[in-house]
Formats: structure tokens, sequence, C-alpha cells
């Protein structure tokens, strides 16, 4: 018997069939199961079609992992148009056994009419666990590997969206899913979906009942890995004698917003609040007019406090520091970006409001996704209605950010710090919180915030996108062992 299966999801396009004769002609490839939820005939020796749900469900997965004879299957679980380099199966194959791995996957060649282009992919860590990892379009597993791991853990569970990722996930406990770093083959794809709508994925409401899927598979994972958090372990802030100049400071990290920077203090200086409270900017060594900018507002306004660090290697976690440890920080530190506006005087307010009610270590908004004219674009409010008290903590590892306008406990976040970095600063501090203290959320838009190219995360590179989420990704594995450490007693 060869030694690969082919599971493919179908499609009408002309493509389709040339992509199942590369496989045909291949002599490692023993079947190929065309998946589809309707009737279909296809036209190409070697291949027998299952009608079934999604190659993603749990419906699907079962019965292709409960007949399979081969030791390796190939997964292309999106309909796309994908050509094979040579030896593209025998190389990952080698790869598998050498890694002794329950899952490979490679990178690949994006194709197009003027050419290809090199899609290097991230390597896979404990804590890539996100549900849109990047793996390709083309997945190898060790089936003895699969089987295994549903015998130890458990089936997977009924889920129509979510069963490729319960199995990863599973697999990844006691397997290496082993990223090989060799395109293995081109892919020419139409993408239907914008960037910014890609990033707001997981708070659509029309993928609630996908993400409730995901939520449920991925809460099911921690626990068996020992890294879930129940909610009733999660604690108040203490309350904090320390004195404080005033009780609350909206930090701005900034440099060369010399566009925006204007607009967004003065948002923050119209607050109208029973309490006292100032605004700290951390001017980064602007080399624009920025820094004349805030000189001239400082001096018209006392309540602006403009620093610039002695130190010139800050990111903006590193400005956030500077200004959290400043004298001039009050007992809670609201952010808000240099380019971004709160859409009401009474912003601060509610937000110092909810912070106090509850003894909360933080809390976090929600915020409406505008164009530089302040005109809203999709996809308008980003909410994060995801979020769950009693499940929220844990999910958090799973989604890529938690939202804005966030605020802190500054005596909390004092012993915590933020990472000197410019991404994923605000997602490591809150992830750290959430590990012991309760995070409340206000589902009201309190915040506009501006997509235009001079944002910081606008029009990335495929080596600057990969570079973000592997930083993440490692967020998420230091923070996982944290907690597996905490539920240890160590």
């Amino acid at each position: 018997m060869k030694p690969l299966t082919v599971a493919i999801s179908y499609s009408p396009e002309p493509f389709f069939e040339k992509i199942l004769l590369e496989f045909v002609k291949s002599d490692l490839v023993e079947n190929i199961i065309v998946i589809s939820q309707e009737d279909i005939h296809v036209n190409v020796p070697g291949c027998s079609i299952l009608t079934t749900g999604t190659l993603l469900s749990q419906e699907t997965l079962e019965i292709i992992f409960g007949n399979i004879r081969t030791k390796y299957l190939v997964l292309v679980s999106e309909p796309l148009h994908i050509s094979l380099e040579p030896d593209a199966l025998k190389n990952i194959m080698e790869a598998s056994a050498y890694a002794k791995a329950g899952i490979v996957y490679t990178d690949f060649y994006n194709e197009d009419k003027q050419g290809r282009d090199l899609h290097p992919l991230n390597d896979y860590q404990s804590g890539s666990v996100r549900d849109d990892f990047d793996f390709g379009a083309m997945m190898l597993f060790f089936v003895p590997a699969v089987k295994n791991t549903l015998e130890k853990y458990g089936p997977v569970p009924h889920v129509k969206f979510a069963g490729l990722y319960a199995i990863r996930l599973k697999v990844s406990i006691d397997y290496p899913v082993y990223h090989l770093n060799e395109p293995l083959y081109s892919v020419i794809k139409k993408d239907s979906a914008s960037g910014i709508e890609k990033i707001f994925n997981y708070v659509d409401p029309r993928n609630v009942v996908v993400q409730k899927e995901m939520e449920t598979v991925f809460t099911d994972y921690l626990k068996k890995i020992n890294a879930y958090v129940p909610p009733h372990c999660l604690r108040d802030t203490a309350r904090e004698s320390q004195l404080f100049p005033v009780e609350a400071s909206v930090i701005i990290p900034v440099r060369n917003r010399e566009a925006t920077i204007a607009e967004a203090v003065k948002s923050a200086l119209s607050q109208k609040t029973d309490f006292s409270f100032n605004i700290i900017v951390v001017d980064n060594h602007s080399t624009d007019r920025t820094t004349v900018v805030l000189s001239d507002l400082a001096r018209e306004h006392s309540a602006l406090k403009h620093i610039i660090p002695a130190r010139t290697d800050l990111g903006i976690g590193g400005c956030w520091n500077e200004a959290m440890y400043s004298k001039n920080c009050g007992r809670y530190a609201v952010q808000l970006d240099s380019d971004d506006l709160y859409n009401s005087p009474h912003t601060l307010a509610k937000i110092v409001r909810t912070l106090r009610e509850g003894n909360y270590a933080m809390a976090i908004g929600s915020y409406t996704i505008v164009n530089f004219d302040l005109e809203e674009i999709q996809p308008g409010l980003i909410d994060h209605r995801e979020w769950t008290d009693e499940n929220g903590h844990n999910n958090a590892l799973r989604i890529n950010g938690l939202g804005a306008p966030r605020a802190f406990d500054t005596g909390l976040m004092r012993t915590i710090g933020f990472l000197n970095v410019s991404y994923g600063e605000d997602y490591a501090a809150a992830l750290r919180i959430c590990r012991e203290y309760r995070i409340k959320r206000i589902y009201e838009s309190l915040y506009l915030c501006r997509r235009w190219p001079g944002n910081t995360d606008a029009a990335l590179a495929i080596v600057d996108t990969n570079r973000n989420d592997a930083f993440k990704d490692k967020v998420r594995t230091d923070e996982i062992l944290a907690r597996q450490k905490m539920n240890r007693g160590d």
C-alpha cells in the first residue's frame, strides 16, 4: 500500500481537476478523498467522493480518520489553486519521520501573472494556539499520532467548524507540530477578505457560532494541559493605600504624530469628571513637529505633563512604564493612542467608575473604527462580546487582542510593568493580569480608532506580520507555562 491519502475540499473551479491529477500521478498517493456537501461527479480516476459536512467538521474528520489505512494524510482544507513542487510529498513525509511529528506544514509561493513570491510561515510553538494560525494550504498528519491522540484524550467534540482545530490542538500535546522551512507548493488565491476584515473576524457577530465552538474546543485543551484557570480563582485588587497626585492619568505614548497628537490631547483635556486627572504624554524623541505641538499645549494646560524620556531605546511599552512609574501618574492609568480620540467628554468618568465599582485590575472599553476624517468604516463597532466573566480570561489566550481603550489599576501595574516593545505590550499585560485578577468590559463605544496609512500596523509585509504573530505566540507560550506552574502550586 502506498503511504499517503489525500483529503481535499471540492471546488467547481476549472483548476480543481488539475490539482487532483497532480496527486494521482504521484507514486506515493494511495487514495484521494474529495469532500463535498452535495452530490458531485469527478472525472479523475483514483478519487472517492465523501458527501458530508465541511473538512473542518467533527463528522467529516471522524469518517476520514476512522477509515484511513495509510500512514499519512495530506489535508487540503480550502479549495485553493495549488501546484506541487517536485518531490513535495516525499519531502514532507521525510520531515514527519525525522522530526517524529504529528503534523507537518511547509512554506509556499504566492503566484500570479507577474511571477511568484515566497510566503514564509512561522514556526509552531506551544503558544501557537489561536485558531487562525497560518499552516498554509496543506497539512500532513501522521495518522497513528492522530489515532493515539483521539484514543487518549477523547473524540473530537461535536462541532461543525472547529473539528480540525480540536485535532491539531490535541495532537500538539504529545507530538511535535513541525514547520518545514521549504516552499513545497504554489498557491494562486483570490482573497475576498480585506486585511482589516481578517483582523476582526473573531469579533464579527456573523461568526459567533464559529467562535463559540472554537472557545469550547480551546477551553477543553487548556484543561487537558493544566493551564485552565477557574473563574473562582480570580480576585479583586487590594485597596491601594498609596497616595497619588490625581485619581486618573490619561497616558499617550507618541512618536512623530504631528497631524493627530493635538486632537488626541484635546480629546483627553475635554473630559468631564468629578475627580482630578491629568494627561501624561511620553514623547519618544519625535523628529517631526510633535514636540513643538506638545510644548505649546503644555504651556497652555497645566494638566498636560509632557515627558521626553532620557532613554532612546523605548518601545510603546517602555513609554507606558515611563508614564506609569512617574511621580505624575494617578491611581488609574487610562490609554489613549496618539492618533485616536475619546468619543465623548464622559469617557474617562465611565472608565474610572467601572474600575472603582468592582476593584477591577483592568477595564477595557469598546471602540469604533473610523477613517482619518472620523467617518465610520467597516467593521465599525469592536465591542469584544465574545468575552464572558466566566471564561474570558481563558479564551483571551486564543484570540489576538482584547480591545480598547484599556485602563489599569496603577498600583498593581507597577508590580507587573509593560514589556518594552511596540507591538503586543498591551496584550501581554492583559494576559498577565487576568491570570489572577478580574477584568471588566464596557460594551459601549468609548473611543474612535483611526485606520489610516500612518498606523503602525498598516499594510504590513508578510515578514512583519509573521514577526508580530510570532511575538504574540511567544507571549502565549510564556503565559501558558506560567498558568501551568500556578496550577501546580510551584
